[in-house]
């Protein structure tokens, strides 16, 4: 017969026993996640097949938003390589950072700034830090205690530079512990290798196969025509280069098979998306893992007659971006919620992640709307930037468009017609024009003054001399 001791005694294992167990589960689901960030180059916002494009396949990227949510209306700061980049990394306007074209690499640049970079911010709040793939910022890969990743690898161009980036996210994640979360970012540089293929160059890293008959390829787009009232200034620049537009004496058997092209580098990288996913599955992280999807512009694609970027339509500005938190799988679409990525990325890393938002950063975290598709800010504007340059030769053609609601107004600094005014609710292409239509004047004069108030607010000098 057991007597009241080891009754008590038994209650007491009994209850240890129970303990034990809750307590991993407890602290497992407390943890903080890893965030990684995987980000492509030059895709446009539907140039995926979860986005509804039949013209290619995109199986790793509609996995992403299977388990996430994708927003649609996700927007760049500025449709160029290194000014977007910069605003990614650091939260804030390229105008700001006096990065509004593609600056060279160099030490020491943004030291007299108030610039918080995005690895220092996880780096200071004990993440571990890895960024592996294309760097093309206007700072040092060496100044590791300015942007604060430890790791940093695969930044130089070269043959197969894709391919190599998941072996090396590999490498990276398998140096991890359970003792501090990690951030990772994979920068893939596909689909940009569009641009040597309109050139009939060599692609930089892996070719592709040549291009069947025109017939055999996806149709132009249903914007493809040059919309009545465009600014003439886009003529222009279009002239001033061959290497950025060799595709001024296109025609619509040229644009079917850029398209195939653009569409063949585009299922490339979605291979290689696909790898990165793999491999934090196999390291068995994913679980608590969120990962952003997301590009750093857009490209034309043939719409308006427009190949690469910089001009304000939406092919160019328009981009991915889906949030996947493996730990609670859900899956959405926010249609109506406006983003930057640019000024919301490092916010919304910051808000999974449990780290308070610098306050060199004014943008927003995007969690609330992942977790609810259905919410949106419906006070939020948008202001895009665009400055025409070849490298670090402007053109002196600098633009401006703000966003609010179904409304996009552009307006570039030079020209006879510089401005244009779109519905993007009735037309999404932008084809119709309305800044002539009287009755759309008083729409036009109060995006005019809220860009004006953006501008002084964040001491933009060209939207001073704008008007």
């Amino acid at each position: 017969m057991m007597t009241n001791k080891v009754k008590v005694l038994c209650k007491l294992v009994l209850i240890t026993t129970i303990m034990l167990a809750i307590i991993p589960i407890g602290t497992a689901q407390n943890k903080r996640p890893n965030i990684v960030v995987i980000m492509t180059d030059q895709q446009t916002a539907n140039a995926m097949s979860c986005a509804g494009n039949t013209d290619l396949k995109t199986p790793a990227m509609d996995l992403l938003a299977a388990n996430g949510t994708r927003f649609t209306k996700a927007f760049c700061s500025q449709p160029l390589c290194g000014p977007s980049r910069s605003s990614m990394l650091t939260g804030q306007y390229p105008h700001q950072l006096d990065a509004s074209v593609n600056l060279p690499e160099r030490s020491g640049y943004w030291k007299a700034k108030n610039v918080d970079l995005m690895g220092k911010v996880f780096l200071n709040s004990g993440y571990n830090t890895g960024y592996i793939g294309k760097w093309h910022l206007p700072i040092s890969i060496h100044d590791i205690d300015k942007h604060g990743f430890e790791l940093i690898t695969n930044t130089v161009e070269r043959d197969w530079q894709d391919a190599s980036i998941p072996a090396d996210c590999y490498e990276f994640i398998k140096k991890q512990n359970d003792e501090k979360p990690f951030l990772m970012v994979a920068s893939f540089i596909n689909p940009h290798d569009i641009c040597e293929w309109a050139r009939k160059q060599s692609l930089r890293m892996e070719p592709i196969s040549d291009a069947p008959a025109p017939s055999e390829c996806p149709e132009v787009p249903a914007n493809y025509v040059i919309p009545e009232g465009q600014p003439d200034i886009l003529d222009y620049v279009q002239s001033l280069s061959w290497k950025t537009y060799p595709t001024n004496d296109w025609n619509k058997d040229n644009w079917r098979q850029y398209r195939w092209a653009y569409y063949q580098l585009v299922e490339r990288v979605d291979a290689y998306v696909g790898n990165v996913i793999h491999t934090l599955d196999k390291l068995k992280v994913l679980d608590n893992t969120v990962i952003i999807f997301l590009s750093d512009h857009g490209d034309g694609v043939g719409s308006h007659q427009w190949n690469q970027k910089q001009v304000l339509y939406q092919e160019s500005v328009n981009v991915p971006f889906i949030v996947s938190d493996f730990r609670n799988k859900q899956n959405g679409t926010n249609t109506r919620q406006l983003v930057n990525i640019g000024l919301d990325l490092i916010p919304t890393m910051c808000d999974y992640a449990g780290i308070q938002q610098p306050l060199s950063m004014k943008g927003q975290s995007q969690k609330k709307f992942a977790l609810n598709p259905d919410l949106y800010d419906d006070k939020k504007m948008l202001v895009l930037e665009t400055s025409f340059a070849n490298g670090t030769n402007t053109s002196g053609v600098s633009g401006r468009c703000i966003i609010k609601d179904d409304w996009k107004y552009i307006i570039y600094n030079k020209g006879k017609k510089r401005d244009q005014l779109f519905n993007l609710a009735d037309d999404p292409g932008e084809m119709n024009d309305m800044t002539e239509d009287m009755s759309k004047r008083k729409i036009k004069k109060e995006l005019v003054s809220l860009l004006k108030e953006w501008g002084e607010n964040t001491n933009d000098e060209l939207v001073k001399d704008l008007f």
